[in-house]
């Protein structure tokens, strides 16, 4: 039988422990590193793009200013981990656990966050254009200002983002897939939905004061006891499936204005 050849990739395989190392600055450009432990790692300004980090253990890790473009993320634990200015375009976040992780002003387009966990994670002033969170857990999240435009919120009633109670505050979300998402008292106040899509919405109890919502699709939404004061319906679409937030439902004879006076 031939001898096993060590290598630094194999090592990492068998779960060699890495935490608190301190790798700052270095380049470890599409480096191996599934199942590495690397957990309160210094991993500030370090070039991960294209890196396999499947499964890694990631928690209390620092990756701000990180660049992990088009890097492998799916099933790592990212728990607490900082990622403020991290650049994740079209990186692949599947099923990943970031859960009150800081992605402050992270660049996050295009990239794979379906099944993630984000449960209250600080996303404010995120670039996520285009992102796919079929599914992502988004409870209590802090995306403040971030960019959600043309992001993918929902594909099916199976697969729909979970933001009740979510500050979305001031968030770009213009065409934006929010269909059949969970909204329940999430914040939306100030926010651009317009030409999104919130068919089939639960919006009962939500903050849409002042919000854009010009060219959004609402059909059988449920606007129950939202705040629609300030907003603008211009050529938003309803049906008489859409719930308004006094309980009745739209008909063609309906003044919106009487709600958002």
């Amino acid at each position: 039988m031939k001898d096993q050849k060590i290598t630094r990739e194999f090592l990492l395989k068998q779960y060699i422990n890495l935490s608190g190392i301190n790798l700052r600055h270095c380049d470890l450009t599409g480096m191996d590193l599934s199942f590495a432990n690397l957990s309160e790692a210094n991993l500030q300004k370090v070039k991960l793009s294209r890196a396999n980090l499947r499964n890694a253990k990631l928690q209390k890790a620092d990756l701000s200013r990180a660049k992990l473009q088009n890097a492998e993320l799916q099933h790592a634990d990212l728990r607490n981990a900082n990622l403020r200015n991290a650049d994740l375009q079209e990186a692949n976040l599947l099923s990943a656990d970031l859960s009150r992780a800081d992605l402050r002003n992270a660049n996050l387009r295009n990239a794979n966050l379906s099944w993630a966990n984000l449960l209250g994670a600080d996303l404010s002033r995120a670039d996520l254009p285009g992102a796919k969170l079929f599914d992502a857990n988004l409870m209590s999240a802090n995306l403040f200002d971030a960019n959600l435009s043309e992001a993918v919120l929902s594909w099916t009633l199976l697969a729909r983002a979970d933001l009740r109670n979510a500050n979305l505050w001031n968030a770009d979300l213009q065409e934006a897939k929010l269909q059949e998402a969970k909204l329940f008292k999430a914040d939306l106040s100030g926010a651009n939905l317009s030409d999104a899509n919130l068919m089939n919405t639960d919006l009962s109890g939500v903050n849409l004061f002042d919000a854009d919502l010009r060219s959004a699709y609402l059909y059988q939404a449920d606007l129950t006891k939202a705040d629609l004061k300030g907003a603008t319906l211009h050529r938003a679409k309803f049906d008489f499936s859409t719930t308004l937030p006094d309980g009745s439902k739209w008909t063609e004879d309906t003044d919106m204005t009487r709600f958002t006076r």
